[in-house]
């Protein structure tokens, strides 16, 4: 196992500098499945919101996908892994997903999310488990949108004061 860290001045690239080195890279466009267990739907309207306010579309199964219509949004509707094709893990496998965000209750979306994340992680999709993980995709990929990355020593972030020398 390992631990990665980015640092920034600006926490959405700090962000997605942690992520870029974790895993796959946030994606800047593209398509976002978005599948959230029932207390987690109304959050999803808000991350769904900001995603296709940048310009991202978004699919998802028919629970997340009718909320999100419901409050105006844009959604492309996917069959549920048990329920047939297409699903996001034939779209997955075809290149065509670029994050899931995936926040699964009870024994089957559990099973569900395992094949669903271990597809992403072959495929090198990143993947969010959390709401609060998905704010901080969409602020890092805004912050990576508008900022150049750049690399900065570590001793520029905390200036050390020096000591005087003895003589």
């Amino acid at each position: 196992t390992g631990e990665v860290m980015g640092i920034d001045f600006d926490m959405g690239i700090a962000y997605g500098k942690a992520q870029m080195a974790a895993s796959a890279p946030l994606p800047l466009n593209g398509n976002i499945f978005i599948s959230v267990k029932d207390r987690d739907k109304d959050e999803a309207v808000l991350i769904a919101r900001e995603f296709n306010d940048l310009g991202f579309s978004i699919y998802s199964t028919s629970g997340t996908a009718t909320r999100i219509e419901e409050a105006g949004i844009p959604i492309n509707r996917l069959h549920k892994l048990a329920q047939g094709r297409p699903n996001v893990l034939d779209m997955i496998k075809n290149g065509e997903i670029a994050l899931v965000i995936n926040t699964p209750s009870g024994r089957t979306p559990r099973r569900d999310e395992v094949r669903i994340r271990s597809g992403a992680l072959t495929a090198r999709v990143p993947i969010v488990t959390t709401l609060r993980a998905a704010h901080a995709s969409i602020n890092a990929i805004k912050s990576l949108r508008e900022n150049k990355l750049g690399v900065t020593a570590l001793q520029e972030y905390h200036p050390q004061k020096r000591k005087p020398s003895v003589s």
